[in-house]
């Protein structure tokens, strides 16, 4: 099964190091997903979820402010602003992600349906998780 090497950077670090089935990303156009084997392409990312479909078939979900993305055969690198990792080894630490997740997504309020769709999206994430 191949995979491609994903990487999600903050100006604070590391949120995600590994490798991915698929990618889905927040484009400035509408959401994408990367596969293995993509044409190269940089684009700009909005505020969204990225899902992270891993070799072992779980999805990890993470919220991004906005950001930039550079995509090529075997790496997907994710260069944001502000990201939270919605995960957690337990409910009070996947409900306090959920709280970061949600904060990050009100202080760029530039759309009220943007916000509604990903709070939407952060809390189908965390219902898979719990």
């Amino acid at each position: 099964m191949e995979t491609l090497k994903l990487e999600i950077l903050t100006p604070s670090g590391l949120i995600f190091n590994g490798e991915a089935l698929t990618v889905t990303l927040p484009g400035e156009e509408g959401e994408f997903g990367v596969l293995p084997k993509h044409a190269s392409l940089t684009t700009l990312l909005t505020a969204g979820v990225i899902d992270v479909e891993k070799a072992d078939k779980s999805v990890e979900s993470v919220v991004v402010n906005w950001g930039v993305v550079q995509v090529d055969e075997e790496k997907v690198v994710v260069l944001v602003d502000g990201a939270v990792a919605i995960r957690g080894e337990n409910e009070n630490e996947i409900a306090s992600a959920l709280e970061d997740a949600k904060k990050l997504v009100k202080d760029i309020a530039d759309s009220s349906s943007a916000i509604a769709t990903v709070s939407a999206k952060i809390e189908s994430a965390a219902q898979k998780l719990i």
